[in-house]
């Protein structure tokens, strides 16, 4: 009976991932409908391995007999999960740790005085790095090529990462991610959110500056080299395809949707995770 029911989730969640076709007009609807599909299926099947290993392989479920097979799958499942997540992490404090071993310095720009971590590096780059408070990396090469005016845009960006707590939940769905690398649209769903992520953030910053100035400074940093700290970092020129970098810089010159429309997900919806922890009681 266990198995049969691992079939089952695991059907349906393929076939709810292959349902996502990311064709919403708004972005609001964009996002809820890309979070939602690279969230349920991942917690469906976990809430299912946790369901099993719960009720064990000895006795019946509804009259049918259960096995070890299925158990020992939930269990083997359970352990790449742990084992993905203390990865998930291990890499992160590896990174957090090299950034922290950079020289901090302070930037004064619009009366405001700015900390971040400074990389001894030509190219230009900036990035958020860290988990829930994460901290501001940039590069010299982005110190010495942008005036303050390009500066302060990039640096409004960054910060628009900080209000949307942008590092700490993207770690989460980076966690996610590794654990179901197999489901289909994995991948497309990841980019769409990291698109969807950089979109918001220019909304954002585009209360306190300009939209053409953030553009110049979009494009003047994109074909800088790409360093990518971890699934906690929040990059403003992380590599896009030209479509991609085309629809951000068209949304910047452009009156986009509400910010208000952004928002995570309700999560209510994802109730239907829950699924499989109802059939514990009629383990016995």
């Amino acid at each position: 009976m266990h198995l049969f029911l691992i079939i089952i989730v695991l059907s349906g969640a393929i076939a709810f991932r292959l349902s996502w076709q990311g064709n919403a007009q708004t972005w609001g609807d964009r996002w809820h409908s890309a979070l939602f599909a690279f969230l349920l299926p991942p917690l469906l099947l976990l809430m299912t391995a946790i369901a099993i290993a719960v009720m064990g392989y000895r006795g019946q479920m509804i009259g049918m007999e259960t096995g070890r097979l299925s158990y020992y799958l939930a269990i083997a499942y359970l352990v790449f999960v742990l084992f993905s997540g203390m990865k998930v992490l291990g890499d992160g404090l590896t990174s957090l740790k090299m950034i922290r071993s950079y020289p901090q310095i302070k930037l004064h720009l619009n009366r405001q005085e700015i900390q971040a971590r400074l990389l001894e590096d030509s190219g230009l780059y900036s990035a958020q790095v860290g988990f829930f408070k994460p901290e501001l990396v940039i590069s010299q090469g982005l110190l010495e090529n942008l005036d303050e005016e390009h500066l302060q845009a990039v640096l409004n960006h960054e910060q628009a990462h900080c209000y949307y707590r942008d590092t700490f939940c993207f770690f989460g769905l980076g966690w996610l991610r590794r654990i179901t690398p197999w489901l289909p649209n994995t991948e497309s769903l990841w980019q769409e959110l990291l698109a969807l992520r950089e979109l918001r953030a220019d909304r954002w910053a585009c209360q306190q500056v300009d939209g053409l100035v953030l553009a110049e400074s979009l494009l003047l940093t994109v074909s800088a080299p790409f360093r990518e700290f971890a699934s906690f970092t929040a990059e403003f020129n992380r590599p896009y395809s030209r479509d991609r970098l085309q629809e951000r810089v068209d949304a910047l010159l452009s009156e986009p949707d509400r910010l208000d429309d952004f928002k995570w997900l309700d999560w209510s919806g994802l109730a239907i995770a829950l699924f499989p922890l109802i059939f514990i009681p009629f383990h016995y």
